[in-house]
């Protein structure tokens, strides 16, 4: 009333002419408001009747959106929405659930495309079935033809032992075998392959890396980390022909699952063209942060150019390095402070040097890019840390957004830095659910419990970069969103303490703390469905610098939006696994719809 009063005088107060103009003014305005709000806007499409979980910062839940131009420009009441706008084109989505389009915050595409078009060794219980598989491909190939696979696991099979080549030898005559370990950290070769780079018993293990060998010294076909670069150097590439069809399988498999952008990391000058080809031909229905594979001598051509962002209509951007600090736990590869629990002596491997870490560090940030370094182990992630606060003191970046790929095992006292230094940790629920069975034995009972710490990193304030890290896991978000809300496997195991001494490799103190597992594998961290959720969609677009586009559904940003089957965020954490992405929505087009949709067009 006060306010009223005293603009009221105000206005008294005035020479009259200027009194008239003030009132023209808002009377001009208040037409305008009045005219072009009850006036229908032109839209594309309208989408209603659903339940629309926003993931904005009020997390508000609408009825319908409205699209223009690959943009959203209305959210609200589905009355509402169909009152401001008009659109040709309406969709009744009969109370489905939608969500902002999935981003995958780590993962590798080409790859995901390159290991459809190989031999999928995913879920192979022994070597002998890798070696019938072999076998048919061997017969159906041309002589001398190198035979590619990946996603073999020793871990899922009896012996738990790394194979040889022998297995490969009895099948394979002339062809060059060359099959990567599901995490990309190892590779399975025969003899052959071995002939053509020249390794044998006398070849030295390169610096941050292994070649696995029987007692009298000879290799046994398996190489580690930078070992594999042994082969590598020898592996014809890809045609472009084989490229882009890869690429393209693999965009389809994404879509297929609610993705609309991933953060590609480690991606090379072949892949960047490949892009760039696919978007200004107009077949690239997709979105990609790329991180560039770092030092090189690409890198250091990227380096000169900056940053590219929002390349082909926010298709692409380039502007992260990814780096390596140390392997992976599965293949004993990951940097640990203290002996592995099952292989003392080990301590893993740091594939870079602190100094070489540093400098690429140094590098992207004078330059404008991002830093996203893989680290696995205690150890390797330490090493991450320290060189990231050292590169910090000495530059001025005030929103640099660093970030540690995977952050899996972490020293205890280094938790809380990640809120200090403002690093994100980008973690892969799903690599927790699949290691479960055996990263006790790894890392034993004490230093387990700072191992996929999803809710211990929360607690201090971070967010958490949610991603797949596929093909070393599946793409499929929803699988991510039931691992971090239940740290179970998709049989629901572990319940408890019983599920746990009967399918897992424990270490030698055993089952320390029963309460522990009593729904779920140390069940205390857990994410709840909300975080779960943003990690796969807002956060995840934060930590590429993309939440001013994407992440949430709100006016003005990208119409990228799924619409699933069944309402995840009221549902038990089992149903989850049985929910469909039914729509993906990508710049306001239908890039995927599930077949039998009932969904209906007005």
């Amino acid at each position: 009333m006060q306010s009223s009063h005293t603009f009221l005088m105000t206005m008294l107060s005035m020479n009259p002419q200027l009194r008239y103009f003030v009132i023209f003014v808002i009377s001009s305005i208040i037409f305008y408001y009045l005219f072009f709000g009850l006036r229908e806007q032109p839209a594309d499409t309208l989408y209603v009747n659903a339940r629309i979980y926003t993931m904005d910062a009020d997390n508000t839940v609408a009825e319908a959106l409205a699209i223009k131009d690959g943009r959203i420009i209305g959210v609200g009441p589905t009355a509402s929405i169909n009152s401001r706008f008009e659109a040709d084109r309406i969709i009744d989505l009969k109370g489905k659930t939608v969500l902002p389009g999935f981003i995958d915050a780590h993962a590798h595409l080409l790859s995901l495309g390159v290991a459809k078009l190989t031999l999928d060794l995913v879920g192979t219980s022994s070597e002998a079935e890798i070696a019938d598989l072999v076998k048919e491909r061997v017969a159906k190939s041309s002589s001398g033809l190198w035979i590619r696979g990946r996603g073999w696991d020793q871990n899922d099979w009896p012996s738990k032992r790394f194979p040889t080549h022998r297995t490969l030898d009895r099948v394979s005559g002339d062809h060059p075998v060359y099959l990567t370990r599901i995490d990309g950290h190892a590779v399975w070769v025969n003899k052959r392959t071995m002939e053509l780079a020249g390794i044998t018993k006398a070849t030295p293990d390169p610096a941050g890396g292994k070649i696995i060998r029987d007692p009298q010294g000879n290799p046994t076909g398996v190489l580690i980390d930078e070992a594999m670069q042994l082969v590598g150097r020898i592996l014809p590439p890809l045609t472009d022909e084989e490229a882009e069809e890869a690429l393209k399988l693999a965009i389809q498999e994404c879509l297929k699952y609610g993705i609309t952008c991933v953060h590609d990391m480690g991606v090379d000058s072949r892949g960047l063209d490949l892009y760039k080809r696919m978007i200004d031909r107009g077949e690239f229905p997709f979105r990609v942060y790329a991180a560039i594979e770092a030092p090189g001598e690409f890198w250091n051509a990227e380096l000169s150019r900056g940053p590219l962002i929002g390349y082909g209509g926010q298709k692409l951007t380039v502007r992260a390095i990814k780096l390596y600090v140390d392997g992976a736990l599965g293949s004993r590869g990951a940097a640990l402070i203290e002996p592995y629990s099952d292989d003392p002596g080990n301590r893993g491997l740091t594939v870079t040097s602190e100094e070489s870490l540093r400098k690429s560090v140094d590098e992207a940030l004078a330059h404008g890019f991002q830093v996203c370094t893989h680290a696995i182990g205690d150890r390797g992630n330490n090493i991450v840390l320290n060189v990231y606060e050292a590169a910090l003191r000495a530059h001025a970046v005030r929103d640099h957004r660093l970030r540690v790929e995977h952050a899996q095992a972490l020293y205890p006292g280094d938790i809380p830095r990640f809120r200090s230094l403002r690093v994100i940790p980008s973690m892969q629920p799903t690599h927790c659910t699949s290691d479960m069975y055996w990263a006790e034995a790894r890392l034993g009972a004490t230093r387990i419990r700072s191992a996929y710490a999803w809710r211990s990193l929360l607690f201090t304030g971070v967010i958490i970069a949610g991603g797949s890290d596929f093909p070393v896991e599946h793409p499929d978000p929803l699988l991510g969103i039931y691992a971090a809300v239940s740290r179970q496997d998709q049989q629901g195991v572990p319940q408890n303490a019983e599920d746990v001494r009967k399918g897992f490799e424990l270490s030698k103190e055993g089952i320390v703390d029963p309460a522990a597992f009593e729904g779920g594998w140390y069940a205390s961290e857990k994410m709840t469905v909300e975080e779960a959720v943003r990690s796969f969609t807002g956060w995840a677009a934060y930590a590429g610098f993309g939440e001013k586009e994407m992440g949430s559904i709100e006016r003005g940003k990208l119409a990228d939006f799924v619409v699933l089957s069944r309402d995840i965020l009221a549902l038990n954490h089992a149903e989850i696994l049985k929910t469909k992405v039914e729509r993906t929505i990508l710049g306001g087009k239908e890039v995927y719809i599930l077949p039998g949709d009932v969904s209906s067009s007005q």
